[in-house]
């Protein structure tokens, strides 16, 4: 089984990251307009879609719910106490934290999902539902804990940058136009399904010519720690809580694998923008997304025994 997961689900991905990756070393991408394509239309038509083609009722809506909230505050709580026996700087604190919360669950989680449950609606809506968390909590508490007590203008520009996030208004339009069974015409959902379709091929080459830029070092013993904390305790956080909330079948084993995603490119994004710890979260994002072939692939397999 694990074989064909490998070979079925996990090296289609990575092989169009290496394509990616070695398109971006020879040609030099504009990774401004790739990830402006991505970030406007291809992860918003697929969450639409998920949404308005969802199997899921407002119980498991809540149920995935109360899971993202309480995945978050045991991976906030366990960063917060690692920073502070490391004795970690006020910076490093937030960086090492957003490590663990901000993980890759667009352009790869996505794409893994898809892949992993064959375009399943149902499992599609809670990735796509995950993903609607992680871009608010990114521009909330990601913002915020990099920023401190910088600038006075910390709330109004975290706001700011949440309000101009395409996913949440595609997610909340979705949702809506399911509940009320709106027919959406064919000349906008047609398009929109061009997109759902071009997800996979678009989000993980964009990823592959991200990573790359990266310079690979081996030397801060942080970051294996951060790593060993997104790849391996995360996970087993989600599936302590699937047991206790008693989830079953396809959401139980679509949130065991959207809780092992790698670091999120949005790590680095934010370390270079407010200049924090810009290295660290650049090689945390390179070093998980490389392990991850593995430990995704133990994933799926396990997530296929959640019955």
């Amino acid at each position: 089984m694990i074989a064909d997961i490998l070979l079925q689900v996990v090296l289609p991905i990575f092989v169009l990251i290496g394509i990616g990756s070695i398109m971006q070393y020879i040609f030099k991408l504009d990774l401004y307009t790739l990830t402006k394509i991505n970030f406007y239309f291809i992860t918003p038509a697929a969450v639409f879609v998920s949404m308005y083609e969802s199997e899921m009722s407002p119980s498991l809506l809540g149920s995935v719910a109360l899971f993202y909230a309480l995945y978050v505050l045991i991976l906030y709580a366990v960063g917060t106490l690692v920073g502070r026996r490391r004795k970690f700087t006020r910076g490093m604190r937030a960086a090492f934290t957003n490590s663990l919360l901000l993980d890759n669950s667009g352009n790869y989680g996505l794409p893994v999902n898809n892949l992993a449950f064959k375009g399943d609606p149902m499992a599609g809506s809670v990735q796509a539902l995950i993903m609607a968390f992680q871009s608010l909590l990114t521009f909330t508490y990601g913002v915020l804990s990099i920023q401190g007590a910088k600038s006075n203008g910390l709330y109004k520009e975290a706001i700011k940058g949440f309000l101009k996030m395409p996913v949440p208004y595609a997610l909340v339009l979705g949702l809506i136009w399911h509940l009320l069974a709106l027919p959406v015409p064919a000349f906008i959902y047609q398009p929109l399904l061009y997109g759902n379709k071009s997800m996979v091929a678009i989000a993980l080459l964009t990823l592959g010519a991200q990573i790359v830029k990266y310079p690979l070092r081996l030397d801060r013993v942080e970051v294996y720690l951060s790593v060993v904390l997104r790849l391996l305790f995360a996970p087993a956080v989600g599936f302590l809580l699937i047991m206790l909330l008693g989830m079953k079948g396809v959401p139980a084993q679509a949130l065991l694998i959207a809780s092992g995603m790698p670091v999120g490119v949005n790590t680095s994004i934010l370390a270079e923008e407010y200049q924090n710890e810009p290295d660290f979260a650049a090689q945390t994002i390179l070093i998980s997304t490389i392990i991850n072939v593995i430990t995704i692939t133990v994933l799926i397999s396990l997530a296929g025994h959640l019955a």
